[in-house]
């Protein structure tokens, strides 16, 4: 960094959500009187589109490629979703700056509008999740689960491509029908063309997708989809975060930097202290426990007052088990009662159920 300028250089994944995430910050510290440079950085988890997230191996996909730059001393800093972070990080590298979290919780995404409660029976449900498979399953058991890759935009161009090509086959057809018969359809009062016209930029993108999997919903987080700017495009129910207790971090952005006085001064720029506290309480349970992405585990903190508010929910991976319960712990000592937390948990039945996650986790060797 350019103590002169104040300059920052931070790494970011290239990804469209990345980089609307990293310009966030950018324009936060630029507020601040700090001017940040954006360096895109490819990942291992960009670079393994077709295999699930949980599946790629340990904790950290979307993380390593880019911290390495900042241990190298190449960069400043990175820039990640702190939910992607692993618990166990290298002692001098820190999480510099937590910016206010976002929602936390997901979102059930249908393209006409229905609720979890409403899908028809045997409905097909598309996530990259262990977690909101697993919570999923245990609140609807007919559900059939399907992975689902992608960006934000790749995700909810893959839900609504179905209907809209069958909308768009009819429409072909019956103008085609119209035209030789010199009659117009009266159902519909457009051409195809002029139906085309009206789409949204997402809905004509849609159109043009390959699909090989036909999907009724979609999980996703809610943070994801805002700031992706599609929030107001697509028909979404809120799931309650203390039913559908949502992934350690979501919705938190994460700055790491070596110790020293660049983090400092990311801290002292950016860091919004609430959140700190929900995000670490969250990660030191998850720490306790472990599982990461291999095990369906979710944890939510919310500071209220003098206490966090927190809910942990570890399941089996087809949802048919779980051990769930919330609990107030003092702000004074989060840390250590998360910590004590988690191991009454483990006690109670959670380590059971993340040993079993492993055990079914498939054989075949993970990719860095």
């Amino acid at each position: 960094m350019s103590t002169r300028e104040q300059t920052l250089r931070l790494a970011t994944r290239g990804s469209a959500l990345a980089l609307t995430q990293a310009k966030m910050v950018k324009n936060r510290l630029r507020t601040r009187r700090l001017s940040v440079e954006l360096v895109e950085v490819n990942t291992t988890g960009d670079e393994i589109r077709d295999e699930l997230i949980h599946r790629l191996g340990t904790t950290g996909a979307f993380v390593r490629s880019l911290d390495e730059k900042v241990l190298a001393g190449e960069l400043d800093g990175s820039v990640h979703s702190m939910k992607d972070m692993p618990t166990e990080q290298p002692e001098e590298l820190v999480i510099a700056g937590v910016p206010e979290r976002a929602p936390a919780g997901d979102v059930l995404v249908t393209p006409d509008g229905l609720t979890l409660e409403e899908l028809p029976e045997g409905a097909t449900v598309g996530t990259s999740s262990l977690r909101r498979g697993a919570q999923l399953q245990a609140a609807r058991p007919d559900l059939t689960i399907e992975g689902l890759r992608g960006n934000v935009d790749t995700r909810v161009e893959k839900l609504l491509a179905p209907s809209l090509q069958r909308e768009r086959d009819k429409r072909v057809e019956a103008d085609r029908e119209g035209s030789s018969e010199e009659t117009p359809d009266e159902e519909f009062d457009r051409s195809p063309e002029e139906w085309f016209e009206s789409l949204t930029e997402r809905e004509q993108a849609a159109l043009e997708r390959d699909i090989d999997t036909e999907y009724d919903a979609i999980c996703l987080a809610e943070a994801g989809l805002a700031r992706s700017g599609l929030l107001s495009e697509v028909n979404f129910q809120r799931l309650d975060p203390y039913a559908f207790v949502p992934a350690a971090a979501q919705g938190a952005i994460a700055i790491t930097a070596l110790d020293g006085e660049t983090a400092e001064l990311i801290h002292d720029r950016l860091d919004h202290p609430p959140t700190r506290v929900e995000i670490t309480t969250e990660r030191m349970i998850l720490a306790e426990l472990g599982g990461g992405c291999v095990a369906p585990v979710g944890i939510h903190a919310k500071l209220q007052g003098d206490i966090v508010a927190t809910t942990v929910r570890v399941l089996s991976r087809d949802g048919s088990e779980e051990i769930k319960e919330s609990r107030d712990l003092p702000v004074a000592s989060h840390a250590e009662a998360a910590s004590a937390f988690a191991q009454d948990l483990a006690d109670r039945g959670a380590a059971d159920l993340i040993e079993q996650a492993r055990r079914e986790e498939p054989d075949e060797p993970k990719r860095e």
